[in-house]
């Protein structure tokens, strides 16, 4: 039987999210630096796919801080259901459905 570290696998999820909600983050600030200068778009599925893969509160945090898509409702309502979604899953995962990290 292999068993896996738990800190390892909080330490990458824990990483990954960071990153996630950065690149969420970026995003948000070159597409409104786009929109000023009237330049190429980023596609709103691209930021709506990275809020979907974990990314969703450096998109909130992104789009109220530079003030960009706050008018549309898909984004204001959009982003903050998929960012409630996920803190349910991960609630649900950690105490309702405990995952046991093990290898057989």
């Amino acid at each position: 039987m292999i068993s896996i570290d738990l800190s390892n696998v909080r330490t990458l999820i824990s990483l990954y999210l960071i990153f996630v909600n950065l690149l969420g983050f970026v995003y948000f600030f070159i597409d409104k630096q786009k929109a000023k200068r009237q330049a190429w778009r980023t596609p709103e599925a691209t930021l709506f796919t990275i809020a979907l893969f974990g990314g969703s509160a450096g998109c909130l945090l992104g789009m109220y801080l530079f003030r960009h898509k706050t008018q549309k409702p898909r984004f204001y309502i959009g982003m903050p259901v998929i960012l409630g979604v996920q803190i349910l899953l991960v609630l649900l995962a950690l105490y309702v459905i405990p995952i046991d990290f093990k290898i057989l």
